[in-house]
């Protein structure tokens, strides 16, 4: 690139020296590398012109299904996080919202509304009510004048604890950093609203549309599988490596006929990239000290009793400070103010813990490094007309994870291919006031990561697909059946590069994500119904540097967010530029010649080439990076 062409990139001057420039830095390190440069310098004391309000952050996703009643709104919590990092979550008295005209529900959704002004990290958070965990998100980078986000949530499958007429503790815990440099405070509005139901609807109606996955079934109990307070952290149990395990205890009904685990995980520190990290022999043999390892493969195994039930290859969640703060201003990563929760069905298991006595739940995390933070919610359906269920596990099967890894590489450039398959199957039944439904429940994993290490180290190119296929079926002898098939892509691409210039050096690091999923439902009394979701990003971020200071910066990120539900189509197409809308299209309507029905086998077409962006992009014209 010319130099007059860098002197484009220059939007603003900054004022704090950072870190010496890594020599041979794979993405790891420019990760580290941008996300503290990027934190001090861009929300400094330089106030940017035409910005007099906050700027309103959020994630692209499709609204929420509401009934067209008037809610009952009920704030639980208002609260300041400070400095909160390593003391106890924040708590607060709840019951249920008896001052609601109606005390039957349709629907129920959380919302956190939070404000922050000046500099801070992005800092991971947990809502719990009860020890059940409702929200897990990622607070938004604060800037000098000020932002601020919402995320809502349908929480309605958690409809039997939000009306439990005991009263609960509601916990939040958001550990943050308050001092000198890092000033910003978060504040917190937590409320729920709740909107009445205009018919005879309850929640607990056994009939069969009961027998779904996720929040369209309301379970009639719920236990925590989470750390108990008193604590000085979140309620999440921590795991710090692979051989670490984390387990707890508990006990079911005896008149439980069905059981689903959902399980919520997220991945910091060492780990918060593991999709990048490089195999150790590479580490090793060029004898590198601060580069994470254990390769890009990453699962989470569920056990009871030291029986796998069920596994997880998580979602490439970016938090709004990673790769490059400047891709997420406004518009935040997939899955970053929402995380994924992943549902595992452990109804075919209900024969071996139906007996009244405690059973050990257990996670653990594939190739860990320090840390992940992980928890789970145990769903249960009782029998109102039973005092006691029976059931047993007819056929059991996981077998170990094939693994795959090629390496290729002289000095610190190479080649590294790795590939994974698993699969799990249970089979059992369970007999009730319903009948004797069995229950069926497969996993199919596919997993693909290429890296390309290159520049003696100083770029980084990586590729990774994960096919996470779950399926459910429920079948009553000689009488009805009901399927369900959940077919996810997670798609990721990353290119980095240390780029010398005769005025600096620039950092460049660009970003694809991709989160596809189509959601299939079979029954004899409903027929056939099919969800589409295809979200993608594409994001391109440079900054320069010059004799240890940060000049400019520039980040740019367009998505594509398409959803179909034959009766419900949603679609926005949206690109940002260093906290600017540069378009926004929104379509709700659905056209039967435009429904989009994405391909999932994208694991066919790998491995792939990251798209690069050109460093003579044009970039807009913006008054702070």
């Amino acid at each position: 690139m010319a130099v007059s062409s860098v002197h484009v990139l220059i939007v603003c001057v900054f004022l704090f020296l950072i870190h010496p420039l890594p020599s041979s830095a794979n993405l790891q390190k420019t990760n580290k590398l941008l996300r503290s440069q990027l934190l001090e310098h861009t929300t400094g004391n330089i106030k940017p012109l035409n910005y007099t309000s906050p700027t309103v952050y959020f994630e692209v996703t499709k609204p929420i299904k509401i009934p067209k009643t008037k809610p009952c709104s009920y704030l639980v919590l208002q609260h300041d996080f400070g400095y909160t990092y390593g003391q106890p979550p924040v708590l607060a008295n709840y019951t249920p919202p008896s001052h609601c005209p109606s005390q039957e529900f349709s629907k129920i959704i959380i919302e956190w509304k939070a404000t922050s002004r000046g500099r801070q990290f992005d800092r991971i958070f947990g809502v719990w009510l009860g020890g059940v965990e409702l929200l897990r998100s990622c607070t938004a980078e604060p800037r000098a004048t000020g932002i601020v986000w919402t995320v809502r949530k349908d929480i309605t499958r958690y409809y039997s604890l939000l009306l439990r007429k005991d009263k609960q503790e509601l916990a939040v815990y958001l550990g943050n950093i308050v001092d000198k440099t890092y000033t910003g405070v978060y504040h917190v509005n937590i409320t729920f609203h709740f909107y009445p139901t205009k018919d005879n609807f309850r929640y607990y109606n056994h009939k069969l549309n009961n027998l779904k996955m996720g929040s369209d079934s309301h379970a009639d109990l719920i236990l925590p599988i989470s750390r108990k307070l008193p604590l000085y952290d979140g309620l999440w149990f921590e795991i710090e490596n692979s051989s670490d395990t984390k387990s707890k205890d508990f006990k079911i009904p005896p008149n439980v006929y069905r059981a689903v685990l959902e399980v919520y995980v997220s991945f910091h520190e060492t780990d918060e990239s593991w999709y990048t990290n490089v195999p150790n022999d590479y580490i090793l043999a060029n004898n590198l000290t601060d580069t994470p390892g254990n390769g890009p493969f990453r699962e989470v195994v569920v056990s009871i009793d030291g029986e796998i039930v069920g596994a997880i290859w998580p979602f490439t969640v970016i938090y709004t400070g990673g790769i490059n703060p400047l891709l997420w201003r406004p518009i935040t990563g997939i899955g970053s103010f929402n995380l994924p929760s992943y549902d595992v069905e452990i109804t075919p298991f209900l024969g071996n813990i139906l007996d009244s006595r405690f059973h050990k739940l257990e996670f653990s995390v594939t190739n860990a490094l320090k840390v992940w933070y992980i928890d789970a919610n145990l769903h249960l359906w009782l029998d109102d007309k039973r005092a006691r269920t029976f059931g047993k596990l007819s056929m059991h099967e996981s077998k170990p994870f094939a693994l795959s890894l090629v390496s290729d590489f002289e000095g610190l450039n190479g080649k590294f291919v790795t590939s994974a398959r698993r699969s799990i199957f249970s089979s059992g039944w369970v007999a009730s006031s319903r009948g004797n439904i069995t229950t069926t429940f497969y996993q199919h994993f596919g997993y693909n990561n290429y890296i390309k290490m290159g520049k003696n180290g100083d770029s980084q190119d990586v590729n990774q697909v994960i096919s996470f296929n779950d399926s459910i079926s429920f079948q009553k002898v000689s009488s009805y059946s009901q399927w369900m098939k959940s077919l996810k892509t997670f798609s990721f691409g990353t290119y980095s590069d240390n780029l010398d210039q005769q005025n600096g050096t620039l950092l460049l690091a660009n970003v694809t994500l991709g989160f596809n999923e189509k959601k299939i439902f079979s029954s004899t009394d409903s027929g056939l119904v099919i969800n589409f979701l295809n979200n993608h990003q594409d994001g391109q971020g440079v900054i320069l540097v010059k004799d240890n200071l940060v000049v400019s910066g520039v980040g740019s990120t367009q998505q594509v967010y398409q959803y179909d539900d034959t009766n419900f189509c949603y679609s926005r197409n949206i690109s940002s530029s260093n906290y600017v809308i540069l378009y926004d299209k929104v379509k709700t309507s659905c056209n039967k010649y435009e429904q989009f029905h994405p391909d999932l086998n994208l694991h066919k077409l790998w491995p792939f080439e990251t798209r690069r962006s050109s460093l003579a992009f044009e970039f807009p014209n913006n008054n702070e990076v």
